[in-house]
């Protein structure tokens, strides 16, 4: 028996077959219908053809396809984040010819005496895993970064590459470890992940402390004041508060940082310290 039904006895019968809830059911499928489709990872990404510096060697490897990923913000330490995909997955290219591989920003930039570092050391030994997934794993994409590192140690690069290496490797770690916890996943990965994070951070801290005493700007892409505010970010990740504050005032009292930078900065010095007060400092 309908709800609606009993109606004739008010002159309405042809209305008791009505449904309840149908103009609101159409409505909802209209806008099912109007809402664009989930983005997916694969489709920002592209294959790009490169010529390995070190073998000569032709290869495809998987970019983001930076126009159309749209960025959503970014973390204190300028980790960048973007709607369906995680970036730093995609920003490390590896020749499986010879196994020579480092960050995209590095990547063509190695001098005759370091590509026979590489070649000696790195090309004569290394086993390369095929990909043919459509994107990068987590599991892939770190395989790739701890290669970029030790490639980047065996050429001997700068202090601040090897630094940029270890930050962005805290990075995946950390969108892995995020990733992880929203599946609900394994909570000893997540923990273990969370280790990881930690330790690059502190030798991408290390690095760049070193590479601004010896090396000069832009460093990384970076200018003089965004290193510094990179250094403050991971001194107070680190608990150096002596280190962070004498930055961030640096920054503070700078004529060369902007707007952005200084409210940045003021943020970060808030924070330092409401975490002193904590820690009883």
């Amino acid at each position: 028996m309908s709800i609606l039904s009993g109606l004739g006895e008010f002159g309405l019968g042809g209305l008791e077959g009505m449904d309840l809830f149908e103009e609101e059911e159409k409505e909802s499928k209209k806008k099912a219908a109007a809402e664009p489709p989930k983005v997916e990872e694969k489709d920002l990404i592209y294959e790009k053809t490169f010529k390995c510096p070190v073998c000569g060697e032709d290869f495809s490897s998987k970019i983001m396809k930076t126009g159309k990923a749209k960025l959503l913000g970014s973390d204190l330490d300028l980790r960048a984040k973007y709607e369906g995909i995680d970036s730093v997955k995609y920003d490390v290219q590896l020749c499986p010819s010879c196994g020579y591989t480092a960050l995209t920003r590095y990547f063509t930039s190695i001098g005759s005496a370091q590509a026979k570092l590489i070649k000696e050391k790195i090309s004569n030994s290394v086993r390369v895993t095929k990909y043919e997934d459509e994107v990068y794993s987590y599991e892939q994409a770190y395989e790739r970064y701890r290669l970029a590192l030790v490639c980047a140690v065996v050429k001997k690069a700068k202090a601040s590459e090897k630094a940029f290496i270890c930050l962005k490797s805290g990075w995946l770690m950390r969108g892995w470890r995020e990733s992880l916890q929203e599946s609900g996943g394994d909570a000893k990965k997540i923990e273990e992940l969370q280790k990881q994070e930690e330790e690059y951070l502190q030798n991408a801290y290390k690095g760049f402390v070193e590479a601004r005493q010896s090396e000069g700007f832009p460093m990384c892409g970076m200018d003089e004041t965004t290193i510094d505010y990179l250094v403050a970010v991971l001194a107070t990740k680190l608990k150096k508060y002596d280190v962070a504050s004498r930055m961030v005032s640096s920054i503070l009292a700078s004529s060369m940082a902007n707007a952005r930078t200084k409210e940045k900065a003021r943020d970060l010095k808030e924070q330092i310290i409401a975490e002193m007060k904590k820690a009883g400092h």
